[in-house]
């Protein structure tokens, strides 16, 4: 599974595992609503305002328990950031201010940007909470792949490189079925021509069976009031030159990448913010967790805000903050569970978004979706909104792969500009002169996170994935850390609603007890 980790990221990384049956999910999902209790509730305290926290803070609050959500930063969301003008990115080392032009259009998604249809948790709460969405393109065949190994540097089309790596696959096919005597399975000369006529429309073949072009992969000229010319196909050595093939062809093929996905209108703290309607009076901003301790009644938490040491008590703790921070916090868990903890790794991504004066793009032809290129900057990302409008928010760069996001951290600002601005210019040679500002985030640089998602060691899938996912007395871990679904906001979700499940059956059993 490697070659899936460094091309899709833990989202591919993790759907392999499904596919060898290291996790399942169903294809729908809302949460079991939690029984109302009676009079005054139990208190929890939530440390982390991030989807995970927010999702608990909202099913316990329509039950009636008693919330708290104590969270380090100066916004509440976590990971589901999204800059427009004059907005704070806090970078430690590094602190920025979004300068993107103030219209509604003119947005970032730095964490999160995109929900598959299979993520229906997700998808439940922005139904229940009036959350608009529309389509988003993970795949479109306008865009470019770039690699500096083929076709001399220069970008070629999505739609012409599928279709040239069909042909010449169909043809190599259509050449080795003059007899089917090698396949194991029954199979009959009837089978044998549906399959000849299979690969000749696979690859556009010609009636000689032989791959010479296709109007797939676009066309020189013509086709509407001229006679269309077709492209000449690339050569095959270059396709194979190509590191497209190696992952990036089957991208969007995975389940969690798959058409169609969608996005919130206006950004995706569009979720953030349909949460708040329900539980904005339970946060505490700036409020930075000192201590953790257990004992039998409950949970204490010592914590600092507003330059003032103060302490919570509470009969249950959710706490969504990363592992690998909160394993140098002051703590009483148990040993084993303080392990495990210390053990799960951090996951490095960065993105970098520029503000175009003129959507270039759409010039040619380029309407949302991403262009690849064997570059640092890997992806380029063209909006799926504010079409034909004057300007427009690229994501200039977006990359998971650690010893990448480590380049980029070790520079300034400025300086990861500049270098997204030359290597995009590889797949758009007059890139950089459309561009007036920009940002950039630097995940395992961003203050009260210093990492994005999660990276749990194999030797950890089992039992100790299994000793963090359970409570230690009356603490919770939680969030997309907590998941097989590790930086995506689903995780976070299904995590909470994992723990609520736990706290349901525990205020239950003691109910029945005290009856």
């Amino acid at each position: 599974m490697g070659l899936l980790g460094r091309v899709g990221g833990s989202a591919a990384l993790f759907q392999a595992a499904g596919l060898l049956g290291v996790t399942a999910m169903p294809v729908q999902a809302a949460p079991k609503r939690l029984t109302p209790v009676p009079g005054k509730g139990p208190k929890v305290l939530i440390l982390g305002a991030g989807i995970s926290g927010l999702t608990a803070a909202y099913e316990l609050g329509l039950a009636g328990y008693r919330c708290t959500i104590l969270e380090a930063s100066h916004r509440p969301g976590g990971r589901n950031l999204t800059v427009r003008h004059g907005d704070f990115i806090d970078e430690l080392g590094n602190p920025q201010y979004c300068r993107f032009d103030d219209k509604p259009h003119l947005y970032l998604n730095c964490g999160p940007a995109r929900i598959p249809a299979s993520h229906t948790g997700l998808m439940h709460y922005c139904r229940e909470l009036g959350v608009a969405l529309q389509l988003f393109s993970n795949d479109n065949r306008n865009c470019y792949t770039q690699d500096d190994a083929a076709f001399g540097g220069k970008p070629v089309r999505l739609a012409e490189y599928q279709a040239d790596i069909r042909g010449f696959m169909g043809e190599l096919m259509a050449k080795s079925l003059a007899s089917a005597q090698h396949l194991d399975a029954p199979f009959d000369e009837a089978d044998l021509g549906q399959l000849q006529e299979f690969v000749r429309l696979y690859g556009d073949l010609g009636a000689d069976l032989k791959y010479r072009g296709t109007e797939r992969a676009g066309l020189v000229s013509g086709g509407f009031v001229d006679p269309e010319m077709l492209k000449k196909p690339n050569r095959f050595s270059d396709l194979m030159r190509s590191h497209y093939w190696a992952g990036a062809l089957h991208f969007a093929e995975a389940a969690d990448q798959a058409p169609a996905m969608m996005t919130p209108v206006g950004g995706m703290d569009r979720v953030v913010q349909g949460f708040l309607k329900h539980t904005a009076d339970k946060i505490r901003l700036k409020a930075q967790v000192q201590k953790v301790w257990l004992d039998e009644q409950g949970v204490e938490v010592s914590y600092l805000h507003g330059g003032q040491q103060k302490v919570e008590r509470a009969d249950y703790c959710l706490n969504c903050i990363p592992t690998h921070i909160m394993a140098g916090i002051d703590n009483n868990f148990p040993a084993d569970y303080r392990q495990v903890l210390g053990a799960v790794q951090r996951g490095k991504l960065f993105k970098i978004g520029f503000q175009a004066k003129e959507r270039f793009w759409e010039k040619e032809g380029i309407y949302s979706g991403i262009s690849w290129t064997n570059q640092d900057i890997t992806q380029i990302w063209y909006p799926e909104h504010g079409t034909f409008e004057q300007k427009g928010i690229l994501l200039g760069a977006y990359s998971w792969d650690p010893t990448i996001a480590d380049r980029f951290a070790a520079m300034t600002p400025d300086q990861r500009l500049k270098a997204a601005l030359a290597q995009g210019s590889k797949v758009h040679p007059d890139y950089a002169q459309y561009m007036e500002n920009g940002v950039t985030v630097c995940w395992q640089r961003m203050n009260h996170m210093l990492g994005c998602s999660s990276y749990w060691p194999e030797a950890l899938l089992a039992d100790g994935f299994k000793r963090l996912q359970a409570p230690a007395g009356r603490h919770y871990m939680v969030g997309d850390q907590i998941s097989f679904h590790p930086g995506w906001q689903e995780g976070a979700i299904r995590s909470a609603w994992h723990a609520l499940a736990d706290i349901e059956r525990r205020e239950g059993q003691r109910a029945r007890e005290a009856a």
